[in-house]
């Protein structure tokens, strides 16, 4: 029977954490592409035209030629449909907003079957790139139609579920630039920065140090006023009413016009500004009663000028936008609905989603609109005369970056208003003419603080230079020598991993810092047995890595693990290898011989961090081979100290532990140092020399004092009961 030109999927797996193919998640597939294994690009009339026709972008990809255009030339020259794919997937979530790059195909050795991985940021977005890109490809190779705008659409769909919203993904990046890890904890935008103790968290423009003191002051016009003209800061006069009636006898004792706005309001919701009439204060009123979460409502002095939104991370003006009045000129025949959705809501840079800096105008619903629009005779249907000009919002649409604009004077302002409200990150709301001139000399004032404060306005302006918020808010969370991470020992092998890591746990524990562990034998916290269950995955190792009580972690892994799943962390400060048997139980991955099992475990060296150190078993030469993969240290351990790699290292001042006459020793260079006899220890350790000295290599590595590490072999206890 004929094969079918078909691509079809064998198994798809999400690998989260680094494995064989890079340091970050990626989607694997493994591919049977049937008959187009005889039938490589270059042998399918057309296909080359029609798939660049649908995906123009695919030029951009540079793929192994490393120029614009690389994967193109690969394409004319003749590549297989998993390659293809690969950069078909990885395109479809670059046009969905998710851009990625990575990708790598492989064969496995068997006819027609493929391992393909491609970078994804999101493992639902990811799969469903996958399905669609195998469809994409086959309408190219059979020339039949593909609706890409409606693919692309349902992906922006899930990016928009799924992802990371543009403000929080924007402080992830700036982490990840400082090498910072990161752990989203829910399917929002609630994400940890670092490991453990060292972590912080975000919310958006929320983090673990925003006080909800400081939250609730700031949601309390009334109160904020008042703080901050005790500070001496310029603020308009004004005083909380409940009702229409004594809203309007307040607008008089001010004078006029004046500002109504929900006490605890935000995001501009319900104000309404420059009010000149009993009628629009009243109605106004009614308005900000109905936005704000109490019935009470402030009446304040309206100042002139245009609003002003300063960003204050920690104790630092950061960035600063400006709004403007927006309007509509009538045409004779379309109403004021029409003309916002023809001459405003066409901008881009206008929507309903995160993505967009500024929203979308809707005067038949927006109820400060409407009250605009009657205070000019007017609603959102009636039918301005040509060139009639209307005025829509009287301001707002804060979204034009002046923040080289500000002064000093300003600036300061704006970070002491921050301070006396106690807001690590502020948005501070002040209405003036000029953002150059001090507020004192133009009747400028701030007119609120607010907590949690969209960023869009500064990263995406509708006007202007786009603003580093990102950065700004990490190097707050953390000082410039801190990384977030804590020290993790990773154990790779099969041979005694699970008593191994127990008893590099144990040892640690003695340098008085809260340890945990994660091994086949299950997860521990200190002392104490957390669960009994098999805790070898990555489920287990993130529930170390977000205990904030953690301040060093240990994780047993496998060969399997790292195939299925991913490492649980992505840099570690010690990585012990022990072995690389068992390749002969991983035939279902394509596993076949040594070499392929050392590009597994391989994946424990790769990921130790520069400061660290590998520690390697010299006794098995391809472990020990692994050595020139360590951006860090190297330590070699044997039972036998007179192995010629041991001998080899030395001579470079390099460090080893082996037995000798009986006892452990540690060499570095000629200078060796005997630990411990062992006859003297436990026979649960005196048992099992291999892991013995593999843990007193690591501990060392992790700057262990000999007499603490010999300490921490005398009483190390190799099984407790759960607790």
């Amino acid at each position: 029977m004929t094969k079918k030109k078909e691509i079809e999927f064998l198994r798809v797996t999400h690998l989260r954490g680094p494995n064989i193919w890079t340091y970050r998640p990626v989607i694997e597939a493994w591919l049977d592409i049937g008959a187009l294994e005889e039938l490589p690009s270059n042998l399918l009339p057309g296909m080359y035209e029609r798939l660049v026709a649908i995906l123009p972008g695919l030029v951009e990809h540079r793929c192994g030629v490393g120029e614009r255009g690389g994967f193109l030339e690969r394409l004319r020259e003749g590549t297989w449909a998993g390659h293809i794919l690969e950069h078909v997937a990885l395109e479809l979530q670059n046009l969905a907003g998710m851009r990625t790059g990575f990708g790598k195909t492989r064969s496995t050795g068997r006819h027609g079957i493929y391992k393909m991985a491609f970078r994804t940021r999101q493992e639902d977005v990811g799969r469903a790139a996958l399905n669609a890109g195998r469809d994409l490809l086959q309408a190219a190779i059979d020339d039949t139609q593909f609706d890409l705008a409606s693919v692309v659409d349902e992906l922006k769909e899930l990016v928009d579920r799924y992802c990371l919203g543009p403000s929080t993904a924007h402080i992830v990046e700036a982490a990840t630039d400082r090498r910072i890890p990161h752990i989203r904890l829910t399917d929002g935008n609630l994400v940890q920065l670092g490991h453990g103790a060292a972590q912080r968290r975000i919310w958006t423009a929320e983090t673990d140090r925003t006080s909800a003191i400081a939250e609730g002051i700031a949601s309390d016009k009334d109160l904020t006023k008042s703080l901050l003209k005790s500070c001496g800061l310029p603020v308009p006069e004004g005083s909380l009413v409940r009702s229409a009636e004594e809203a309007w006898e307040e607008a008089q004792d001010i004078g006029l016009p004046v500002v109504v706005k929900p006490y605890d309001g935000n995001h501009g919701r319900g104000v309404s500004l420059n009010l000149m009439t009993q009628a629009d204060v009243e109605a106004a009123y009614l308005v900000a009663a109905r936005k704000g979460r109490s019935k009470s409502v402030i009446v304040e002095r309206f100042v002139t000028g245009d609003e002003h939104r300063l960003l204050v991370v920690g104790k630092n003006l950061v960035a600063a936008a400006a709004g403007e009045s927006l309007w509509v000129t009538g045409d004779g025949s379309s109403n004021i609905v029409e003309l916002c959705d023809r001459d405003i809501n066409t901008d881009s840079r206008r929507g309903t989603t995160e993505d967009s800096p500024l929203g979308l105008i809707t005067p038949h619903i927006t109820a400060e609109i409407i009250l605009e629009l009657e205070r000019q005779g007017m609603t959102a249907y009636s039918v301005p005369l040509a060139g009639q000009k209307v005025l829509i919002q009287p301001n707002g649409n804060v979204a034009i970056d002046v923040t080289d604009k500000v002064h000093p004077s300003v600036a300061y302002a704006a970070e002491l208003a921050a301070r006396v409200v106690g807001l690590d990150i502020a948005g501070i709301d002040l209405v003036c003419e000029d953002i150059s001139r001090p507020l004192e000399e133009q009747g400028g004032a701030i007119i609120e603080v607010n907590a949690s404060p969209g960023l869009l306005a500064h990263l995406k302006p509708a006007v202007g230079q786009p603003r580093q918020i990102g950065p700004a808010i990490v190097g707050n969370l953390f000082g410039p020598d801190e990384s977030g991470r804590i020290p993790i020992v990773g154990v790779t092998g099969t041979r005694d991993t699970s008593l191994i890591a127990r008893m590099v746990g144990c040892m640690l524990r003695l340098t008085g810092v809260h340890t945990g562990v994660v091994n086949a034998d299950g997860l521990y916290l200190d002392d104490r047995m957390v669960s009994s269950a098999n805790s070898m995955n990555f489920a287990a190792g993130e529930r170390l890595l977000i205990n904030r009580t953690v301040q060093a972690a240990v994780f047993e892994s496998d060969a399997r693990m790292i195939l299925t799943e991913g490492l649980a962390y992505d840099r570690c400060t010690v990585g012990i290898v022990t072995d690389m048997d068992g390749f002969e139980a991983l035939s279902e991955f394509y596993i076949d011989d040594e070499d392929a099992m050392a590009n597994i475990i391989r994946s424990q060296v790769d990921v130790i961090a520069h400061d660290g150190a590998a520690v390697l078993n010299a006794a098995i030469e391809a472990v020990a081979d692994l050595a020139p993969l360590s951006d860090g240290a190297v330590i070699f351990y044997s039972e036998d100290p007179d192995l010629a790699v041991i001998a080899e290292h030395r001579a470079e001042g390099g460090r080893a532990v082996y037995l000798r006459g009986g006892s452990v020793v540690l060499a570095q260079g000629d200078i060796e140092t005997v630990l411990l006899a062992m006859p003297g220890l436990k026979p649960a350790m005196a048992n099992h020399p291999g892991a013995l000295l593999a843990a007193v290599a690591a501990t060392w590595a992790y700057g262990m004092e000999p007499g603490l590490i010999e300490a921490g072999l005398r009483n190390f206890e190799p099984r407790l009961p759960a607790r």
